[in-house]
């Protein structure tokens, strides 16, 4: 994904198996939402058709599309996926974020500059 975003194996099946529950799916779509006590969350949804407004990202079969305008939220973060008895989520490993709100729902951005 030519370093912008990476994804583990793991994270690379979970979306491939996210992208096969809807049979319309070219991929999924990863946003950057304002919420949450720390003011940011990521967001996923299928992707019907692809958009000039996305950058689109390929491996091993898995497409991830991400809005230009949040990709600044997001450069440098690796996409891994657990899956333990309690819960099944994609973790996301941003350098970018400085903190996370308590629950991990939500994250901030580093100031730049």
């Amino acid at each position: 994904m030519s370093g912008l975003i990476t994804m583990t194996a793991r994270a690379e099946e979970a979306l491939k198996e996210r992208m096969a529950m809807n049979e319309s799916a070219i991929g999924i779509r990863l946003s950057v939402t304002n919420t949450g006590c720390s003011g940011h969350a990521y967001k996923m949804e299928h992707v019907i058709e692809e958009s000039p407004e996305d950058e689109r990202f390929e491996q091993g079969g898995a497409v991830l599309f991400v809005p230009k305008k949040h990709l600044l939220f997001v450069m440098g973060t690796e996409i891994d996926f657990n899956d333990d008895h309690f819960a099944s989520t994609f973790v996301f490993n941003n350098p970018n974020a400085e903190g996370t709100c308590g629950c991990g729902e939500s994250f901030n951005i580093k100031p730049s500059g």
